[in-house]
């Protein structure tokens, strides 16, 4: 038997990745204080972040049908449920590292790579989620957090220069 997710709640799911995502970026800045790194990875925080409040924005403007209460919860721990659930898969199934505390010492190599193995984690997540959603017309909301996860995998993808387009 599947699972199926109202709107809520996999938005929900999306504000906890891209919060974690912005620390993970902003973390990332420390390492490369003193070149255009640093910059590259506070606009992929503050991407992350904004993402974050639009998604909060979108999940309030759901409507109870698009939302509804599926259990009696009043320990509130489907909500508990679903942020470990966001924590699990953006860490990586199978490569723990993706949530390793950075140390410092990384190369801007090797954050790229990071960056880009969460960001492509994050992608297949919502891929997954895509298909628990019953109605079309929510899937093509869903489809919102698919495109901003792949927006960041292509400015990953280039030259650091390139992104301030």
């Amino acid at each position: 038997m599947g699972f199926t997710f109202n709107l809520c709640e996999i938005f929900d799911m999306a504000e906890t990745i891209e919060r974690k995502g912005s620390e993970f970026y902003r973390k990332a800045a420390e390492t490369f204080r003193d070149s255009d790194m640093h910059g590259v990875l506070l606009q992929l925080a503050d991407k992350e972040a904004n993402h974050a409040i639009a998604f909060a924005v979108i999940r309030k403007s759901f409507s109870e049908r698009e939302c509804p209460s599926t259990a009696f919860d009043p320990d509130d721990e489907l909500a508990l449920y679903l942020q470990a659930m966001a924590d699990y898969r953006i860490c990586g199934i199978k490569d723990k590292n993706l949530c390793r505390e950075l140390t410092g010492k990384e190369s801007k190599e090797e954050i790229l790579q990071l960056a880009i193995d969460r960001e492509k984690e994050g992608l297949a997540f919502y891929l997954g989620l895509k298909d628990a959603v019953p109605e079309q017309s929510n899937k093509d909301k869903v489809e919102v957090i698919i495109k901003a996860k792949m927006r960041h995998i292509g400015l990953l993808n280039r030259e650091p220069g390139t992104l301030n387009r």
